[in-house]
C-alpha cells in the first residue's frame, strides 16, 4: 500500500481470539467539540492539540517553495499525531467503561463552515470509528445519541437554563437558575449526553434510530454461557 508521500507499507491480517472483560465502570457520556476535542461525564478532558495548525505555517512556506513532498511529509506528520492522541484516548476510554454513549455532532456538516480547519483538525469522525470497532471487539455498548439542548439542560434539573447561540460559545462555566447548580460546559453536556442513552440512538447526523452498536459475538456468547450456568444451577 502506497500513501500520499510515496511510501509503502505492507499490511498483513491476523487472526486472533477476542477475550471480552468487563469493564471497572459502568457508563460514560463523550462530548465532541473544538475548545476540548471531548469531555467526559466523569470531568475527564481531551484539550484541543491543533496538530495541523501548529504546522500550517511550515506547510505554506514548503508549498510556496514548490516542495511538494516536504509539504505531504507535514501532512502526513500532523495526521499522525491526532490518530494517535485519539487511538490512546478511545483505548482509555474503552478498558475503562462498559457502555459509551456520544453526541452525533456531524463533522460533515461543520467543515461547510468557517470552523472547517479546527473540526477537520479535531479528528470527531475517526474517534468515532475508533471508539465504535474497539468497543465492539471488547465487548462494549457504543451508542450515538441526539445531543439537542445537551448543553443548555442542567444536568441536575433538567431546566433549559444554559449558554445558548453563537454569542454564547465564550462562556465555558455557567450557574442553573433554577437549582443553583455550577456546570462546566463540555462536562454538563457530557452528562446529559450519557442519560440520553436511556432515549432512541441516533446512528448517523440527526437521523434517530433504534438500534445501537452491537457488541461483539465474543461478548454474545459469553453472556449466553452464563446463562447457561445460571439455568442449570
Amino acid at each position: 500500500m502506497e500513501d500520499a508521500v510515496g511510501d509503502w507499507y505492507l499490511c498483513l491480517p491476523v487472526a486472533y481470539e477476542v477475550v471480552a472483560i468487563d469493564a471497572p465502570q459502568e457508563s460514560v457520556g463523550l462530548d465532541l467539540g473544538l475548545k476540548t476535542t471531548v469531555a467526559t461525564s466523569d470531568g475527564e478532558k481531551l484539550e484541543a492539540a491543533q496538530f495541523h495548525r501548529q504546522i500550517e505555517q511550515k506547510i505554506a512556506q514548503a508549498q510556496r517553495r514548490g516542495h511538494k513532498r516536504q509539504a505531504k511529509r507535514l501532512h502526513r506528520r500532523a495526521a499522525r499525531r491526532r490518530k494517535d492522541a485519539l487511538h490512546k484516548f478511545s483505548r482509555k476510554i474503552v478498558s475503562q467503561y462498559q457502555t459509551i454513549v456520544v453526541g452525533d455532532i456531524s463533522s460533515t456538516q461543520l467543515v461547510k463552515t468557517r470552523m472547517a480547519k479546527a473540526v477537520l483538525d479535531a479528528g470527531w469522525g475517526l474517534l468515532k470509528t475508533q471508539l465504535l470497532y474497539k468497543g465492539q471487539s471488547a465487548g462494549r455498548c457504543v451508542m450515538i445519541v441526539n445531543e439537542r439542548n445537551t448543553t443548555r439542560a442542567c444536568s441536575n434539573c433538567g431546566a433549559l437554563t444554559g449558554p445558548t447561540g453563537l454569542g454564547m460559545l465564550d462562556v465555558r462555566a455557567w450557574v442553573c437558575g433554577e437549582c443553583g447548580g455550577t456546570h462546566d460546559r463540555d462536562v454538563n453536556a457530557a452528562k446529559n449526553i450519557r442519560l440520553a442513552a436511556r432515549c432512541s440512538p441516533s446512528v448517523y447526523g440527526n437521523e434517530s434510530s433504534p438500534s445501537t452498536a452491537p457488541p461483539s459475538q465474543a461478548f454474545r456468547l459469553r453472556e449466553a454461557e452464563i446463562s447457561s450456568v445460571k439455568a442449570a444451577a
